[in-house]
């Protein structure tokens, strides 16, 4: 099983940030590779189990379930059914935490999956660099705020 993990800090407050980043269908509003997005059979994006099914601006289509949200803990984990990419048993994770020195956020956002060994390098870094920390500095961007991103590392602390 291959992880990465992104995570970053955030110069703005958390609820301005997880105000942005928790609906599960507006990713297409903030994050660059992003198309267009939409959640399938009318459901409401926090309700668990919905499916998001979205295009990216490269090509390509994913179908992505919300597996668990969380208000109080600011996070949401998903998992994909379909994609493009050469993977599967794919589940990540977003969550947020306050950073009280300086009204900050600490976001971190990780998955975990299996791929054939020679795909590793190329998933590390659309997932890791094109996904979660491009992901992070679009956020960052929209609240008005810089971002310390430091590299993708293999494994949460």
């Amino acid at each position: 099983m291959a992880r990465v993990y992104v995570s970053a800090v955030i110069d703005a407050p958390v609820g301005q940030v997880w105000d942005k980043a928790r609906d599960f269908n507006g990713h297409h509003t903030w994050h660059p590779i992003i198309a267009d997005s939409h959640i399938e059979d009318g459901l409401r994006s926090d309700t668990v189990g919905c499916v998001r099914n979205f295009g990216l601006t490269p090509g390509g289509r994913l179908r992505e379930q919300l597996v668990s949200f969380s208000d109080r803990e600011r996070s949401y984990t998903y998992t994909i059914l379909e994609s493009p990419l050469p993977l599967t048993d794919y589940v990540a994770t977003f969550r947020l935490t306050e950073v009280t020195e300086g009204n900050r956020t600490f976001g971190e956002w990780w998955a975990d999956f299996e791929c054939r060994p020679e795909d590793l390098p190329t998933l590390r870094e659309q997932v890791g660099r094109n996904t979660f920390a491009a992901g992070f500095r679009a956020l960052a961007a929209l609240c008005g705020a810089g971002v310390t991103a430091p590299a993708p590392a293999p494994a949460p602390p």
